[in-house]
């Protein structure tokens, strides 16, 4: 039995107006992302990804097509209707970590755990991508990948469906970027959470289910990866 899809993109065009020239960020995309699945999102900067991801996660609206979640048409929404998506349905996770420096890991994650419906403990979230040891820690005493996993921490504390990640190993090494890559990687297969992975790194797509080439803000070529490797074996 197929995966039921959780989003479907229509044509989805997105013009920027800057003065009198129009940027555009993207020229009518067309895709599903299923339950359960791991995608990435390859392609150049400025090729449209995060544009989309933004999309997707309620942050930016088309300026024409539909974005329809689980049947549902998000243009239509209103803005409790988004507010409520947006802290529910969908957790983020940025290149940037945007921790609170004076709160402890355990601290930055029930910040969200406070206000989501069904949430896990922090605790749990934190062991969940490796930090159990380090939930009393301050982001300065933490390395930028233990940062990163503690903002994955707090993205999926709420349990959210699904999982936008920004370039999420941007900003880090290779073999700390693995890490990261590890924990996305346990929480897409033992919560079945539907994950969507922004990269300009080649390297990366060898883990995803499926592979989303974008172009000058097109999808230039879908793929399957037949055989997935592991977060671990990967390297750039």
């Amino acid at each position: 039995m197929p995966a039921s899809e959780v989003f479907r993109v229509e044509g989805v065009t997105k013009v920027y107006r800057m003065g009198e020239v129009a940027v555009h960020a993207l020229r009518g995309v067309d895709l599903c992302l299923y339950a359960g699945e791991l995608v990435v999102l390859l392609g150049p900067s400025g090729s449209g990804k995060s544009t989309l991801l933004n999309i997707l996660g309620g942050l930016d609206v088309p300026t024409a097509g539909r974005v329809l979640v689980e049947g549902r048409d998000l243009a239509a929404a209103g803005e409790r209707e988004l507010t409520a998506f947006r802290r529910h349905f969908v957790g983020f996770v940025f290149q940037l970590y945007n921790l609170i420096p004076s709160l402890t890991a355990r601290e930055n994650v029930a910040i969200v755990t406070e206000i989501a419906r069904d949430p896990m403990a922090p605790e749990a979230a934190l062991a969940m991508v490796g930090l159990g040891e380090r939930l009393d820690h301050f982001p300065a005493q933490l390395s930028g990948g233990e940062q990163q996993r503690v903002a994955i921490a707090r993205a999926v504390a709420k349990r959210p469906r699904v999982l936008l990640c920004d370039e999420p190993t941007g900003a880090l090494d290779s073999r700390t970027g693995v890490t990261v890559l590890e924990a996305l990687e346990r929480i897409n297969g033992e919560l079945g959470t539907t994950t969507a992975l922004i990269t300009h790194n080649a390297g990366i797509a060898g883990m995803a289910h499926r592979v989303v080439d974008f172009r000058d803000g097109r999808i230039a070529g879908i793929r399957e990866n037949a055989e997935r490797c592991r977060a671990r074996e990967l390297s750039w």
